[in-house]
This record gives C-alpha cells, structure tokens and sequence, in this order.
C-alpha cells in the first residue's frame, strides 16, 4: 500500500510539474512583431490633415509621404498597413496606451522623445521654417520671436521651438489653420517643415505669407516606437526595411513625387 502511495505521489508531482511549465510557456508573451505578423496587418498613427505628409486627396482617399512610406515598410514587413487618424496630440498617448504600434507623421527625433521612445533609423531630413506675413518687418530671426505669438499644433517640435525662442503659443491643429492666423494678423507666426510650407504655396501661389529663416541643421524624420523588450524585433526588422527602401531608390521616388526634392539623403 505504501508503494502504491509513493508512485502516487510521484505521479502527481510530474503532473504538477509539467503543469508547471505549460504555464509558464503560455505566459510568455509575443513580442510585437510576432503579433503584428500574427494580426497580418501593423496599425499606424497620423494626422491624415498635413500635406504633403498624411492628406485626403480629392476622391478623399488618405495619401502623402507618410502614407506610401508606411505601406512599402509594411510591405517588406509581409504585413498590411492599417492607418489609424488622429490629432497630433493623440499619437503618442495612443501609441502608450497600445492603440497603435508606430506611427508614421514626419515625427522629428528630440533628445525629451528619445527619453521615452525608441526611433528607427531616420528615413528623412528636413528643416523647420520661421513663416511669417509677407509685410512683416518686424520678425527676421528665430530671436526676434521673443515676446511675440506663434501658432502650431500642440505638443509639437515647432511649439517647442518657438517656446525656447521666447514666444507665446497659440495652438491650433493643422497647418492651413496656422498659417491662416497668421494671413488675419492673429498671430504673428508659425513654424513648419519647410516642404511643408512650400507644398502650401503651390495650392495657395497668393498667400501673403513668406519664410524669413531656416534652421541650420536639419532635423532627422523617423518612426517612434515604445521601449522595451517587446518592441527590440520590431525596431530591427523596421530599420531594415528602411535601408532596403533607400537603397531601392523607393525612398528617394516617394519624396520627388510628394515634395519635388529628395529628403530621404
């Protein structure tokens, strides 16, 4: 009897056991990329509001840089691009909350971001540009915005930029808008991309709008992607996917049909 106990409980234990590491193996969990792999699709963020970046076009249809950019890199991913629009100060809460895995909406690298994100290796280079109304005399430096009011997107580079120069902010959501308060005096003037801006001149020739300064270095456009352990393959798999699209040229391509200059190099 006290035989047949023993293998009992000897049983029991490698039961108990393999029991054990079942669930141990059950409760280790994906990382990103294998659950992007395993949904077929990646869900990226973007404002959808900022040509030629993320835009509808006439039909209405989300397009821009970003747009083709996000899909040729969920292409090489072996995945679907899935977009997801939202204000500019929804991306990164978004992105914290797990909503979206990456966004893609010509996010500068900063060194406070890089305190929280990680970011691929950039897949574009631009500069921002100092806008102000084509009478003002009084605004010709990043300086001379002490004391006076820029309008840009909330929690934004530009904003940031603008604020460090000594400016007051008024914020406002997309870049038509901004540059509208500063055509009706309501704001003595914006930040932006430089492409940007130009891509708002040739759909508006007539703005009484003009740029008076460039920053001299530029500044290194990338994908922000959350930290941890989790997202290490992801960050890998997208900085390949990046070199094999500059490489190809389709980086290049993309930005001559968007901005009519390269910003890719």
């Amino acid at each position: 009897m006290k035989e047949i106990f023993s293998r009992l409980l000897f049983v029991t234990g490698i039961f108990l056991v393999a029991i054990s590491i079942c669930s141990c193996r059950k409760k280790q969990p994906l990382d990103l990329l294998e659950q992007i792999k395993r949904r077929g699709e990646i869900t990226i963020a973007m404002e959808g509001v900022w040509s030629p970046w993320t835009y509808h076009d006439e039909n209405d249809e989300l397009v821009g840089f970003d747009v083709e950019v996000a899909k040729a890199i969920a292409q090489k991913l072996g995945v679907r691009a899935k977009f997801a629009e939202v204000e500019w100060d929804g991306i990164f809460a978004g992105m914290d909350s797990k909503r979206y895995d990456i966004a893609l909406n010509g996010v500068e690298i900063t060194s406070e971001r890089e305190q929280k994100y990680d970011f691929s290796i950039p897949y574009g280079y631009i500069h921002t540009a100092l806008i102000v109304r084509s009478d003002n005399s009084e605004i010709n430096s990043f300086e001379d915005l002490k004391g006076k009011t820029s309008t840009n997107s909330l929690g934004s580079t530009y904003a940031d930029l603008a604020e460090s120069y000594g400016a007051n902010i008024i914020t406002i959501d997309t870049l038509e808008e901004t540059i509208q308060l500063v055509e009706h005096r309501r704001a003595h003037a914006t930040l932006n991309a430089d492409v940007s801006f130009m891509d708002y001149l040739k759909a508006h020739p007539d703005a009484p709008v003009k740029i008076v300064a460039l920053t001299e270095d530029s500044s290194r456009i990338a994908i922000p992607i959350r930290k941890g352990k989790e997202t290490e393959t992801l960050k890998a798999a997208l900085n390949s996917a990046i070199e094999e699209l500059r490489a190809e040229g389709t980086l290049s391509e993309i930005s001559e049909k968007y901005f009519g200059k390269d910003i890719a190099k």
